[in-house]
């Protein structure tokens, strides 16, 4: 007999922002507990809406798996005398587990042979069980921000006021906080008649419905995405395709009515971020455009009410909107009155981390980075005009009322200023590129001026952060340094840029001036463990094997990009039928000589040919691939060092490297360590296996 497991947690409501996070959660936590518990089931799914938790558990069996443990005794041989009767090992081991000791058995461990006592242990019924693993699974949920609410214990997102628990037509009765665990539910919030009875886990869904809540997120979806659409279309327009406004909309509604909305055509005046950020980011409004993508003065609205109460919620709408509209009209006039230039005395009042001085600090930390940046990158003229501009003014966006307002456009009202401000096209884009990217799977700065001076920005903070020991552990990242680290990973390797590592980091170090706690060699270490994380995850996503990847970083990262190509080509040349003599030559020089000083060996101590011809050999390689290691043409220059296999076998067969006399010793050490170092060069290639 198999029934399906209903467990609904009604609450308060829940942040949208919460919720596909948790339902991913409960959802693998209830087969983790279920399979721990030998219960057998078939799929589990979870829905949500912000007034509950739903799962749902098909096919759950009437009872749990018996469960067979066997223990471990003492060796056979001290388990019976000569007369085959057992001793007081056995007879006590037995009497011990509770088994005749005629039940025992023999079991092979290694060459040993074991008594053991196997006990079964028979399964319960699923509602027992069931209602066990209930209050286990609630309260194993994780929230970023739970809370506690009167004189309760339990602490969980949003206060919990009723729990559903069927299996089948049975209630598994459990208590958790005081609540009691039923069959009865509650309805929408505003739309349905009271509470609702829930007979069993199959009329659940078609009961809620009826009570006007739509349990299945993928359903509301649906439904929000179609009634937009014919919004839209009806209006002559389109709406722009928004994932996450979409999923956050959808979290937001139990029985979603959308309807469209106006606003004075006068606002479209305004630059078209800052309207898309007023209805997008503070009324989760769904921007309107024409057919060229122009934005239409309409809205779309979804609301949780009554679909006869939408004139009303409409107007209340427009009026909020409009008022917003004002207001942003109000500040964008005040702001143009006073060139960004004007603003920059007044960062030296503005505290941008209280250990690490002002921003006014910050910018001319930014100019003296990008001037470091400019010259390795080889900047023309006007590129560095307008990057030594640029950095001047990045942040004199953050004391303009807009940004004040709205703290998401900064950098976009920049450009939008420094337009207005008549300042060259590259430094307007350049002030909006610095933040890039913003997020997973946000555009990189595509302007010279732009790119160095995004990895300016995110560089300062990121030595700054790690100097004052504030490093992310964990999920914990409150000043989002990974995704900093990552965007400068990404805008070096997209923008093919050769910048030291090291350079940058040690001048972004000088440039706070004594302000940091921890000691620059500590701050490199780890912000070069830092970085060589975030390239894992680069290269695993462009299909560079892991041991790879290994190899390469083992060889050093202070040219980041160049660590890209590397990696490209002992990936693509790990293909390659030669790349076995690589490995070979490289593995045997490297293996003896890895702990030896690098040091030229003299050929004066040479004592056979072979150590000469091996040392021809190396020095021959390394005129060849100078120039290409020099133009970062690492296939070609793995190509040559193929080369390597015939001098070195030909060094192990004739020399005995571990020489008594050291003098010979240490220079065949050097001679090996020498040879390898060429191949080290591009990778440790001892971190990968064939």
């Amino acid at each position: 007999m198999v029934q399906d497991f209903l467990l609904e947690i009604g609450t308060e409501e829940i942040p949208a922002r919460f919720l596909p996070g948790t339902l991913v959660e409960l959802r693998e936590k209830a087969v983790s507990l279920l399979n721990e518990a030998r219960l057998p089931h078939g799929p589990v799914r979870s829905y949500g809406t912000p007034r509950r938790l739903v799962l749902l558990v098909e096919q759950v069996a009437s009872k749990q798996e018996t469960a067979v443990e066997e223990i471990k005794g003492p060796p056979l041989s001290a388990a019976y005398d000569a007369s085959g009767q057992p001793t007081k090992a056995a007879l006590g081991f037995a009497r011990s587990q509770g088994v005749p000791v005629e039940k025992l058995v023999v079991r092979q461990v290694g060459k040993t042979a074991y008594l053991f006592a196997v006990k079964e242990k028979p399964g319960r019924e699923a509602t027992v069980v069931l209602a066990e693993l209930c209050p286990r699974l609630i309260r194993s949920l994780s929230f970023q921000k739970p809370m506690r609410w009167g004189d309760k214990e339990l602490r969980f997102v949003r206060p919990i006021r009723w729990l559903v628990a069927l299996y089948g037509d049975t209630v598994v009765a459990f208590s958790l906080d005081g609540l009691e665990s039923g069959r009865v539910s509650q309805g929408h919030r505003f739309l349905s008649a009271g509470p609702v009875c829930i007979a069993n886990p199959a009329e659940y869904f078609t009961r809620m419905e009826a009570a006007r809540v739509i349990v299945d997120s993928a359903v509301r979806q649906r439904l929000i995405s179609e009634q937009i659409e014919r919004l839209a279309a009806a209006e002559g327009g389109v709406v722009p395709p928004d994932a996450e406004l979409l999923e956050e909309v959808v979290n937001l509604v139990e029985h979603p009515t959308a309807f469209c909305g106006t606003f004075p055509e006068k606002y479209l005046e305004l630059p078209r971020a800052v309207l898309v950020t007023v209805m997008r980011e503070h009324q989760r409004f769904f921007p309107v455009c024409d057919r060229d993508g122009r934005l239409l003065p309409r809205f779309i609205a979804v609301h949780n009410s009554a679909p006869e109460h939408t004139a009303t919620i409409r107007r209340g709408n427009e009026q909020v909107l409009r008022a917003r509209l004002a207001d942003a009209a109000f500040f964008y006039r005040e702001d143009l009155a006073t060139p960004l230039a004007d603003r920059i005395e007044g960062l030296k009042k503005v505290v941008y981390q209280e250990e690490l001085g002002t921003l006014y600090d910050k910018t001319e930390r930014l100019c003296a980075l990008v001037a470091h940046l400019a010259g390795a990158a080889g900047l023309g003229h006007d590129d560095r005009a307008a990057l030594f501009r640029a950095a001047y003014l990045a942040k004199a966006d953050l004391l303009t009322n807009m940004v004040y307002e709205f703290p998401e456009l900064q950098g976009v009202m920049g450009q939008e200023y420094a337009r207005k401000n008549g300042e060259p096209e590259a430094v307007a884009v350049a002030l909006y590129e610095q933040y890039l990217p913003r997020f997973a799977g946000d555009s990189l700065p595509q302007t010279a001026a732009g790119r160095l001076l995004s990895i300016a920005d995110k560089l300062d903070n990121l030595v700054g952060c790690f100097g004052l020991g504030l490093i992310p552990t964990g999920s914990q990242d409150p000043y989002a340094l990974r995704r900093q680290a990552l965007g400068i990973c990404q805008i070096i390797i997209a923008g093919k840029l050769h910048l030291s590592f090291r350079a940058m980091v040690d001048l972004a170090y000088r440039e706070y001036g004594g302000k940091l706690k921890n000691e620059p060699a500590q701050v490199f270490a780890e912000l070069a463990d830092f970085f060589k994380q975030r390239l894992r995850g680069i290269f695993g996503e462009r299909g560079i094997a892991p041991e790879v990847t290994e190899a390469v970083l083992a060889a050093g990262i202070d040219d980041l990009y160049a660590a890209y190509l590397r990696a490209a080509a002992l990936h693509e040349f790990r293909r390659d039928r030669r790349f076995g003599d690589l490995y070979t030559a490289y593995t045997r020089a490297a293996n003896l000589s890895r702990t030896a000083p690098a040091r030229e060996p003299d050929p004066a101590h040479f004592t056979d040919p072979a150590e000469r011809e091996l040392y021809a050999a190396v020095q021959a390689l390394r005129e060849k691939i100078k120039p290409k290691l020099a133009t970062h043409n690492y296939r070609s220059a793995l190509e040559e060092l193929c080369a390597l296999r015939p001098p070195v076998d030909i060094f192990f067969d004739a020399v005995l490297v571990m020489d008594e006399n050291p003098v010979l010793r240490e220079n065949r050490l050097a001679l090996l360590r020498a040879a390898a170092d060429l191949v080290r060069g591009i990778a440790d290639l001892a971190k990968i296996s064939i």
